[in-house]
């Protein structure tokens, strides 16, 4: 099959993509057309991997990364925005790129990003022994997150009434599948390669000490003054002015930030704004059943 070209898609700027389903997990058309081509993806031995569940820090850890790896020189971050710095290997958005396309463009070292789970990662990444870094987010927080994105993403498939998507989150059946396989499969397989595991609640109360250790693993060391710099260039508040991380130059018709801003709150704890009490307590018996046989634990608020 032939790799599909961006100038074969198709949208009129207001209908939403379609959506299949690859190996189970819900993916849009244009990705399931092309699988056979992501999932042989070679990728290279000084490739960084950038993997999260959606809407759990992701922007903010490609932000954070760059940051090292140009040793928190600013202008070199301003260079493109986020999506056209670090190729998203398995999406495919009309009239915006084709991330395979993308990352096999690109010269090494190259930063790339997925939002896959575990079983679905290219094996190329694990043969090669990519560095990996994961970032895992509190799924209520996560869910929050994600459902606001869905309304302003024409990208991803509409996300129904808070009430709606509350169910479909709790049964994985939004794009990249359930959170907790998600998140538990990555955590069961992270002591068996290059890979680093992180919390967005982490990255929020101690910012300084989680850069110093992405900077460790990625093998850059990183003086007081260059964390403070990076500290200060990757918080919310100075992202989410900066055209090259907030998706403001993605075209109205994907991302609709008047209907919810791609940085939207960034905050630990927003959920309890959402959840009734009934949805919480069924949110918690059913967090307690699914993550009963696991060491992986979360923050829901701070402290």
């Amino acid at each position: 099959m032939a790799l599909k070209k961006m100038g074969d898609l198709k949208c009129d700027g207001t209908e939403r993509l379609t959506f299949g389903y690859v190996k189970g997990i819900l993916q849009s058309t244009n990705t399931c057309d092309i699988w056979d081509h992501i999932w042989n993806f070679q990728a290279k031995p000084d490739d960084i991997l950038i993997c999260t569940y959606p809407k759990a820090g992701t922007t903010w850890t490609q932000e954070i990364v760059d940051l090292i790896q140009n040793e928190g020189d600013v202008e070199k971050t301003q260079r493109a925005p986020t999506h056209v710095r670090f190729p998203f290997i398995e999406w495919v958005i009309p009239s915006i790129g084709c991330g395979l396309e993308q990352a096999n463009a690109m010269p090494s070292p190259r930063i790339l990003k997925t939002h896959l789970p575990i079983h679905l990662l290219p094996p190329s990444f694990i043969e090669k022994n990519c560095k990996i870094i994961y970032v895992a987010r509190n799924p209520k927080d996560n869910m929050v997150s994600y459902y606001h994105f869905q309304r302003m993403n024409k990208a991803l498939p509409a996300p129904g009434t808070w009430e709606e998507y509350f169910e479909n989150f709790l049964t994985g059946k939004v794009c990249w599948g359930s959170w907790y396989d998600h998140v538990r499969g990555w955590w069961e397989a992270k002591d068996q390669h290059r890979m680093l595991y992180l919390f967005y609640e982490d990255l929020k109360t101690n910012p300084k000490r989680e850069i110093q250790k992405l900077g460790e693993f990625i093998g850059k060391r990183l003086d007081d003054k260059v964390l403070d710099t990076i500290v200060h260039h990757s918080s919310f508040d100075v992202m989410k002015q900066n055209p090259m991380a907030n998706y403001s130059s993605v075209p109205i018709e994907f991302m609709n930030h008047s209907v919810s801003p791609f940085m939207r709150k960034g905050a630990v704890g927003d959920w309890k704004n959402h959840f009734t009490v009934a949805q919480n307590e069924r949110f918690d018996e059913d967090y307690k059943e699914k993550m009963a046989n696991t060491s992986l634990s979360f923050h829901f608020r701070f402290e």
